[in-house]
């Protein structure tokens, strides 16, 4: 196949991806640019996020990409582990271990779309130290509002129900006078559309509409800048080509042909995901110190409660709508409240939770908490030449353990959990701490720094230390501990990330 020639290549197709490609097209007047991803087509629209889509057509794509699936129930995090659908466990699990060395529920998603495949959509901002602290604050600012603009954030996506209003005045009740002012507990931020207004239950039965990378590629789809857009799937990028301190493409594989094909670019940017960025870096002999370290996953505690409502609200609890409403927050706040907790109705929540037998008419919420995890950089993924996938490229290996300060940070975790749910109603069960990696919010592998100092893959902009066109994004490149859902600050630093593409692209130069 003959070589491809683009203004800037991007390679992988989730919301970093899509983010790059469209506020390139945006901002520099006939760029073109050249989106690659690894997995298939799912849907007609480019990303379309699956969960629009009727259950049983939603179960026959998510199959094309998952990993085996378990016969009959089990809840999420039963041993041996299996993939969430619409994703794929980067080691099998044999179920020994205890859940948590190692990372066993590492997994990731390759379709066009990425996670569109099984992603949920919440994109709460980040609060305090889970800010990155040597980007201005109101340039981040900035890019977080302009990040919400392309996921079309909103706390409105699910019409109030009685069953919300009961959760979120018991959660005011209990947070609202620890948190501070623009950190309240509330609606989730969610990246949708509502579907209708109150009274109505809309045109897709009162779900509001999710993103996906058709949502953020938006105009670029509709429009004559379409011309100057294309997304190729089954094309795993193999190895960046290097001359000097510049990028000049890629050598791409098709997976259907096992053709090999090369792309030129003015600039690069790689998005692949936290643990496949990393990896192709790597092959490419792009080796600085970080790379892969720093892993950061997101130790996750979950519960399930049925929720007692006021008499006077007894008669709507077996409402339909009960089980839609929504996702309510409470955010991290440092010294206050170390976890992100997101209080869910049962569909929309990824978590199984085990239910009693019994008929109860009562709404059951799912309660998920998120916390920080202490930063080391032992926690990794690594690669060993000598070890290659089907693809030819390094396998990655994950090391990744809790730290003393984690524990005591579950165990709290736990002890909250239980109360709340007894708060809310009845526990189903005791809180769970969820195996390794059932997060899906991986982040630090090609993370950002201030310096080039061995600490940080690449600068404020996403630009890797070393290379003057060669950029990173997505999950991967947040250099902080999180506990919130890492979507929007991803977006926001791709944001940035482009400011300093389109001056390289427009005037061949970089700040």
């Amino acid at each position: 196949m003959t070589a491809t020639r683009v203004d800037l290549l991007v390679i992988g197709s989730g919301p970093a991806g899509a983010a790059f490609a469209r506020r390139t097209l945006d901002t520099v007047p006939d760029a073109t640019v050249l989106i690659v991803e690894a997995g298939p087509w799912l849907t007609a629209a480019p990303g379309h996020n699956i969960r629009n889509l009727p259950p049983s057509q939603r179960i026959e794509l998510q199959a094309r990409v998952s990993g085996p699936q378990p016969q009959g129930f089990r809840p999420f995090g039963a041993r041996p582990l299996h993939a969430r659908p619409g994703t794929v466990l980067l080691t099998p699990d044999d179920g020994s271990g205890d859940g948590q060395n190692g990372m066993p529920a590492a997994a990731y998603s390759a379709n066009v779309g990425g996670m569109g495949a099984h992603w949920t959509c919440a994109v709460p901002p980040p609060g305090g130290s889970e800010r990155i602290p040597f980007i201005p604050a109101d340039e981040l600012d900035a890019a977080l509002e302009t990040a919400a603009g392309l996921l079309r954030a909103t706390t409105t996506g699910f019409m109030a129900t009685p069953a919300a209003r009961a959760v979120r005045l018991r959660l005011a009740r209990r947070y609202d006078h620890l948190l501070p002012s623009g950190r309240k507990t509330g609606p989730m931020p969610l990246a949708c559309t509502p579907s209708g207004t109150a009274g109505t239950r809309g045109d897709s039965g009162g779900l509001p509409r999710w993103t996906g990378t058709d949502t953020i590629l938006g105009p670029a789809l509709h429009t004559p800048a379409h011309s100057r857009l294309a997304i190729r799937a089954n094309a795993k990028a193999r190895r960046l080509l290097v001359d000097g301190d510049r990028v000049t493409g890629a050598e791409i594989l098709d997976t259907q042909t096992s053709e090999t094909f090369t792309v030129t670019a003015d600039a690069v940017a790689v998005a692949a995901d936290a643990l496949h960025t990393p990896q192709l870096l790597w092959a490419s002999g792009i080796r600085p110190p970080a790379l892969g370290r720093y892993l950061n996953d997101q130790p996750q505690v979950v519960v399930g409660a049925r929720v007692d409502l006021p008499t006077h609200h007894a008669a709507t609890a077996t409402d339909p709508r009960d089980t839609l409403t929504g996702v309510s927050w409470v955010p991290f706040t440092d010294g206050v409240h170390p976890f992100h907790g997101q209080v869910m109705q049962l569909d929309a929540s990824p978590i199984a939770i085990h239910t009693a037998d019994k008929p109860d008419p009562r709404p059951l919420v799912g309660l998920g908490w998120f916390l920080p995890k202490d930063i080391q950089p032992t926690d990794r993924v690594w690669f060993n030449d000598n070890d290659l996938d089907p693809h030819g490229l390094p396998k990655p290996h994950i090391d990744y353990q809790l730290t003393d300060h984690d524990q005591d940070l579950i165990r709290r975790a736990i002890k909250e959990l239980q109360e709340l749910a007894a708060d809310l109603g009845e526990p189903t069960r005791t809180p769970d701490l969820l195996p390794a990696g059932s997060s899906l919010h991986y982040q630090g592998t090609v993370r950002m720094g201030s310096a080039d100092d061995g600490t940080s893959v690449c600068d404020g902009h996403g630009r890797v230390w070393g290379y003057r066109n060669l950029f990173v994004g997505g999950n991967g490149v947040i250099p902080t501990a999180t506990a919130c859902n890492p979507t929007l600050t991803a977006v926001a630093l791709v944001v940035r990330s482009v400011q300093a593409i389109a001056e390289l692209l427009t005037t061949g130069t970089h700040s």
